[in-house]
């Protein structure tokens, strides 16, 4: 069996990503800068409504595993997708892309392979339409006991709380990764996410996992308080790795009550799509390769100042460079 530094598990969606002003959106209907989710029939009609189409594997965790594999380290990815035309191009672009898709598509079902329609503004901000498909009915039965003992780190993605499956496939993966001997952690994904399931998210970060990462909202609303220091200091008391991405403010890192904040270079997005997805796949890299949580924060500044300089949500230069240049290698 390989043994995977990073193993995530999360939705698996093909995004399909156009550029689009702001009178597109108006006339859309198109909630500028969010991510939204629309029935089948919506989904079919901003997709044809599309000028120019840039398809690729997506889906949050996947894109911070896509992140880490193109850095070389072993990974994989726990994902369902339909047996279909998309389907089969999500599998085997992750599998080009260096990162094991360790689910076979699903046959037969209701359900197309998840994907989500993404508007790239002019001013770079991203409004996502998502289709969820099949990707949420993943459960325990997809997550393969062999690949999850092997991971030295286990990557959940948020969203998936929205089911309860999705919940008993994050237990089971965390406790056979911690019991082999591995850590867990989650991406807190939406503060509205948290907003539906508070008690389960903070039951899971304190009992089950090593580390939480979330933006400024995210990490607020586990504690619905408007106070940033206050929620971080709180996560900190619950979980031994805490990481908080503060936007233009850089990162706030704790471990085990040592913290770090670490300041980012501004620069002008040309498309945000994946900068928090590429940040934490900087962070985890530093992470399993024995980094201290200053250098693990800059390294996913730097990846996340990487994909905000072209359209798309992963990696398209040579980021092990850019470490090196940062004198990071």
């Amino acid at each position: 069996m390989t043994q995977y530094e990073v193993v995530g598990i999360g939705n698996a969606v093909v995004d399909v990503i156009s550029h689009a002003d702001d009178s597109f959106l108006d006339i859309m209907g198109i909630e500028k800068g969010i991510m939204q989710l629309v029935e089948r029939e919506r989904a079919e009609v901003l997709y044809a409504a599309m000028n120019d189409r840039t398809q690729t594997p997506g889906g949050s965790v996947a894109n911070t595993i896509a992140g880490i594999g193109a850095l070389g380290l072993p990974t994989a990815f726990i994902g369902r997708v339909h047996d279909d035309a998309l389907g089969h191009f999500y599998a085997k672009s992750m599998q080009d892309g260096g990162t094991d898709f360790v689910n076979e598509p699903v046959a037969g079902g209701d359900l197309p392979t998840s994907r989500s329609m993404i508007f790239v503004s002019p001013d770079g901000e991203r409004s996502m339409n998502t289709f969820l498909g099949i990707s949420t009915d993943l459960g325990p039965s997809d997550v393969p006991e062999a690949v999850a003992q092997a991971a030295r780190i286990m990557f959940l993605e948020g969203y998936l709380f929205d089911k309860d499956a999705g919940k008993e496939a994050f237990l089971q993966a965390s406790r056979l990764t911690r019991a082999a001997g591995g850590m867990a952690g989650i991406a807190i994904s939406d503060p509205f996410c948290v907003e539906r399931h508070r008690a389960d998210f903070l039951r899971m970060i304190g009992d089950e996992l090593d580390y939480v990462i979330g933006n400024e909202a995210e990490i607020r609303s586990l504690f619905e308080t408007e106070d940033t220091e206050l929620a971080i200091s709180q996560t900190a008391e619950m979980c031994p790795i805490v990481v908080c991405t503060r936007s233009g403010d850089g990162c706030s890192l704790i471990r085990e009550g040592q913290r770090v904040d670490v300041p980012v270079t501004h620069v002008v997005p040309v498309d945000a799509t994946g900068a928090g997805d590429q940040f934490a796949a900087g962070f985890l890299y530093g992470l399993a390769t024995g980094r201290d949580l200053e250098i693990c924060g800059r390294m996913g500044h730097i990846c996340a100042g990487e994909v905000i300089s072209h359209v798309g949500p992963r990696p398209q230069t040579d980021i092990a460079a850019l470490f090196k240049n940062a004198g990071l290698a």
